[in-house]
């Protein structure tokens, strides 16, 4: 069983090179990838109905025990993740063949997209925070390649700032790395979550948290570090922007959930309260920015900025409840924002323009990509009975639970203005006089075959809202397993 929670990031990195020898074939190498993703989802699907039956999975490489050896961790919170990225996987390897230009599939496409997912499944997955580190450079490499797949001179801008910042938030991570080794001796995260516990200047450890904190808040967007976002990641194309925003913020997220639940989580008052300020600032600037744009991809893209600040409210008001919100909106937030980038860069292609000015009247000739973008907006704003509402319930449950007035005050007022964000693009797009033709009638049946894939996505939305009861136990279960963090340390470690 642990050699298949390996084969969950082997797999993808073993199809990124062998799409690589095939790259001169374009279909071949659309099928090969296509294949290879449904392939690693059914196993993904395997080992999560493993660990679900017998229990967290852990993989020892090399025969050394843990904390010696490198540790990968197979438990219900990171193998979830890791099959949502496959779901996401699957919709965008479906989706490209159409939306790629031949020129972005021959600069090997195919094997950076398996090589982001391997870093952010190995990222789910890793027991210890050098390896972390590493899985961070991995994706990171793969988006380096992805995000400068095409040509003009804003996607040049975009691309450089992305990779300079992302470079620095690396140094710093490796950095703050070798500082905690130095105080408690080891990067596996059971067994330094025990010594931290010995350390007597708790003053050291605190800024080394913070150090953490502010590298895995700048991959994460959280306000004030969320200044380089919304441009890279409508600059590339559309299946890509969808592969960013769906996958590369949740994995710094990932990363503060798992790190100040299991770690550092001796002077909660002080480092939790701080995120719950931020939190409740970067729903309020992220969707002030989407509010003062009319391209329809930026507000998309500004839009995962206040998604970002549900998710750090949870952690910060830091109870089972909240947790467990932060948790089901992370998982919906997966999906929902690559359906949208998808959308977006649909409703993009046939109206020829990304200018909400620049549209009129879109859903008389395609009303079902009208409606699909209507289902997706009440998903984001969290209207019920969708899943987004079950996840900012819980969070504001839990807000009203620990008397954080002000952050729950924040998410409202913050998810009325999602919803007036995204309902412009309806009503100013879709709405309107109905024109003779579509504004591009020869892209039309090449759009209506792009949206299944965008039906799909929208589909497991619809589902974890409706069947919240089936899915909210086992977040319910996820909630509580983050509060006991002995549960994980005696996985890991045997004594």
């Amino acid at each position: 069983m642990s050699n298949l929670l390996a084969l969950t990031i082997i797999w993808p990195l073993l199809a990124a090179i062998i799409t690589a020898f095939f790259n001169n074939k374009k279909n071949t190498v659309r099928v090969m990838s296509q294949m290879f993703t449904l392939i690693n989802l059914a196993l993904v699907s395997v080992v999560l109905f493993l660990i679900s039956t017998n229990g967290t999975i852990i993989l020892e490489t090399g025969s050394y025990e843990a904390p010696f050896g490198i540790v990968i961790v197979g438990d219900m919170l990171s193998i979830t993740l890791v099959l949502t990225t496959n779901i996401v996987a699957a919709a965008c390897v479906f989706y490209a063949p159409k939306s790629l230009t031949e020129q972005q599939e021959s600069f090997f496409f195919y094997s950076f997209f398996f090589m982001l997912i391997s870093g952010v499944s190995g990222a789910f997955l890793t027991g210890d925070l050098f390896n972390l580190f590493v899985f961070f450079e991995v994706l990171l490499m793969a988006s380096y390649g992805l995000i400068v797949l095409g040509n003009g001179k804003a996607q040049l801008r975009e691309s450089l700032k992305y990779v300079l910042i992302n470079l620095f938030s690396s140094m710093l991570f490796v950095t703050t790395i070798a500082f905690l080794y130095s105080v408690v001796g080891s990067v596996n995260m059971a067994q330094v979550s025990q010594r931290v516990q010995e350390v007597e200047q708790q003053g050291i450890l605190t800024t080394i948290a913070m150090l953490f904190f502010f590298v895995f808040a700048t991959k994460a967007a959280v306000f004030p570090l969320y200044y380089w976002l919304p441009r890279p990641y409508i600059v590339p194309n559309p299946v890509v922007s969808a592969l960013f925003g769906a996958l590369l913020t949740k994995v710094g997220i990932y990363s503060i959930l798992r790190v100040f639940t299991l770690i550092f989580v001796g002077e909660t008052d002080l480092t939790h309260t701080i995120f719950i300020y931020l939190a409740a600032f970067t729903m309020i600037f992220g969707v002030i920015g989407a509010l003062s744009t009319n391209n329809i991809k930026l507000i998309v893209a500004y839009n995962i900025i206040p998604a970002v600040g549900f998710m750090m409210m949870g952690i910060g008001i830091f109870s089972e409840t909240a947790l467990s919100g932060t948790i089901y909106y992370l998982i919906n937030d997966m999906v929902i924002k690559a359906a949208l980038f998808l959308l977006v860069g649909l409703i993009a292609y046939v109206a020829g323009t990304s200018d909400l000015r620049k549209m009129n009247g879109l859903i008389h000739h395609y009303p079902v990509l009208g409606w699909f973008f209507f289902i997706a907006t009440l998903v984001l704003a969290g209207i019920p009975p969708f899943s987004g509402f079950v996840g900012k319930l819980l969070l504001i449950q839990g807000g009203l639970a620990q008397e954080e007035i002000m952050v729950v005050i924040a998410s409202l007022v913050s998810s009325l203005l999602i919803l007036f964000s995204m309902i412009r693009i309806f009503i100013r797009g879709f709405w309107g006089e109905k024109q003779d033709a579509p504004p591009h009638p020869e892209r039309s049946g090449a759009a209506r075959r792009m949206t299944w894939p965008i039906a799909v996505l929208l589909s497991i939305t619809v589902l974890l809202g409706v069947g919240a009861e089936w899915f909210y136990p086992s977040v319910e279960e996820m909630g509580e397993y983050l509060m006991n963090p002995q549960i994980y340390i005696d996985s890991v470690i045997k004594e």
